[in-house]
């Protein structure tokens, strides 16, 4: 990423952003340190779901604070790709064959689609593609890779070591129906001969050697723990392992870990009692929903809503601006159905308010706004830090791009071409004009509910046949009172009075005018906001239109 320089805006440090308030709870309590290690991190067995992303995000807008306070921060994400793979999705192809690979490692199940060396690979690639749009990069841990070298021997001895310790703490929160019963180990093994983890580990030596039997394939044998490929901590002591192990300062979880007697209380134990770390800072983040899922997506049983879904109807930025401008712990909704434009208004309000083009209602709104603002943009100062864009924004309501798109057929540099010389956007502002136009066309093509969507009708097309006479005279009084000389009102609200003068020559209402305007043009009873409708149009087309009027 190329530094960009910042604008520097005098802020109060009240009210702070949670993502500002997380990074000084972690200085607090981490103290003063050369790096601060966040990390995140999630198992491939499936499509990572946007609400795996909010995750993602949530810890990298704690690390851009921390980096924002002049603090040195490696930021982690584990892939979990050494996990069992225990069930098919029911949105991945060639299920039957994926079938004969459950129970193994996710790392060595084959991808279904051919493109990638492993199924977990293919849900990797997928997010490690996505991430950078979002502006997000974070450092990737491949823990198939960690534990298929070797490099957790000595921490799996020591769990093996303190295996009485482990059993306690993962039952401290059980009652007695769930405790532990029968013999246990915190270690699991994937049979060397046929990889599943159909397996039962028979005896320890108390050094390096762990014999396990397959109840499988029926291979028995006795491996080292410094060589063999076969053997993981269960999950429960695989994580505050890993936090001793890459000495993790904050990560975050979503509410289900979060619960009393839940996997981040017993992961504390076992980090503190068995690793000898501090458990990291965290929080809980809720649950995310989805609200009016596109219309191709939903033809797939099973499919959900991942990262590069949202990056076709919202830009980067506004993407980002969702969850900067969410608590992570409230519970929000992100919407494809017409919330899509009121999502839209709000980010611009929040960019006129950071760069005052729009004053805020006093000076602690303006530095929350600008806060959320400064972390929802993609490109980062030094180091990563926030920072203003350089160039001024050039901003197109999301509705009155969506309609000129629709005027322009789906063509975008048709539909720029209506804004009159791109507007007035210089150069610099094209990038991010032509980002946004492309999310207005796909919202409008494969989200839009069918009342928004419009087509204009074929220059020289048969008069609309459900108008009376008298709405085919208004009609024509229209064309030839303000279409004809539609350049020469200054703004919407000319034009409109106009052709409210229009309705009332007619002996119309408002109301009648509009629907036979509408009917004349698209062939429909309702459409966008006539006067600028008709000002989005060019003058020939509209003419061309109502000639037979």
């Amino acid at each position: 990423m190329e530094p960009i320089e910042s604008k520097q805006t005098p802020r109060r440090a009240a009210p702070a952003h949670w993502a500002d308030e997380a990074a000084a709870k972690v200085i607090r309590e981490k103290g003063e340190k050369d790096l601060y290690t966040c990390a995140s991190g999630i198992t491939p067995s499936g499509t990572v779901h946007i609400g795996n992303f909010r995750e993602i995000i949530t810890v990298e807008l704690v690390v851009r604070a921390l980096r924002d306070a002049g603090k040195n921060v490696r930021f982690i994400y584990s892939w979990d790709d050494y996990d069992v793979f225990r069930k098919v999705p029911v949105n991945m192809p060639k299920q039957d064959e994926l079938a004969n690979y459950l129970r193994f490692p996710i790392t060595l199940v084959p991808d279904p689609w051919e493109r990638d060396c492993s199924y977990a690979r293919h849900h990797e690639v997928d997010v490690e593609t996505a991430l950078p749009r979002a502006g997000i990069f974070p450092e990737y841990l491949y823990q198939a890779e960690n534990y298929r070298a070797g490099k957790y021997a000595a921490q799996i001895r020591r769990a093996l070591e303190n295996r009485d310790a482990l059993r306690k703490n993962l039952d401290k929160f059980r009652d007695d129906d769930h405790k532990i019963q029968g013999e246990w180990w915190p270690a699991s093994v994937f049979c060397e001969k046929c990889n599943r983890d159909d397996t039962a580990i028979d005896g320890w030596d108390g050094e390096w050697g762990l014999s396990y039997h397959c109840a499988l394939c029926g291979n028995s044998e006795t491996v080292d723990l410094r060589e063999t490929k076969a053997v993981k901590l269960v999950w429960r002591v695989d994580w505050p392992m890993r936090w001793a192990y890459e000495q993790v300062d904050f990560e975050p979880a979503g509410k289900d870990h979060h619960s009393r007697g839940g996997s981040f209380d017993t992961a504390r134990g076992v980090c503190r009692d068995v690793y000898g770390w501090e458990p990291p800072v965290t929080f809980h983040y809720d649950f995310i929903g989805i609200k009016g899922t596109p219309g191709k997506m939903s033809s797939s049983k099973g499919k959900v809503i991942d990262l590069p879904d949202i990056l076709r109807v919202y830009t980067p930025e506004v993407t980002r601006y969702l969850f900067a401008a969410a608590k992570p712990n409230t519970e929000f909704t992100i919407s494809f159905d017409l919330d899509v434009i009121k999502i839209y208004e709000d980010y611009d309000k929040t960019e006129r308010i950071a760069w005052k083009l729009e004053a805020a209602k006093d000076e602690g709104t303006y530095q929350w706004q600008r806060r959320i603002y400064e972390l929802s943009q993609v490109k980062t100062g030094e180091g990563g830090t926030t920072a203003m864009p350089v160039v001024e924004p050039y901003q197109v309501p999301f509705r009155h791009l969506c309609n000129l798109i629709q005027i322009a057929d789906g063509d975008i540099d048709k539909a720029r071409a209506g804004l009159a010389g791109n507007g007035g956007a210089t150069a610099a502002q094209i990038e991010a004009l032509k980002a946004r136009a492309a999310c207005a066309k796909y919202w409008v093509q494969e989200c839009a509910p069918e009342e928004f969507r419009f087509k204009l009708k074929e220059q020289g097309e048969a008069p609309a046949p459900e108008l009376s006479a008298t709405e085919k005279g208004a009609i024509r009084s229209l064309r030839d009172t303000v279409v004809a000389v539609i350049e020469t009102f200054a703004d919407d609200k000319s034009c409109a009075e106009a052709i409210y003068r229009v309705a009332e020559e007619q002996g119309m209402e408002g109301k009648a005018l509009f629907r036979a305007a509408y009917q004349a043009l698209i062939g429909t009873d309702q459409g966008p906001r006539l006067a600028n409708f008709l000002r989005s149009i060019s003058k020939e087309r509209l003419l061309g239109i109502l000639a037979g009027y």
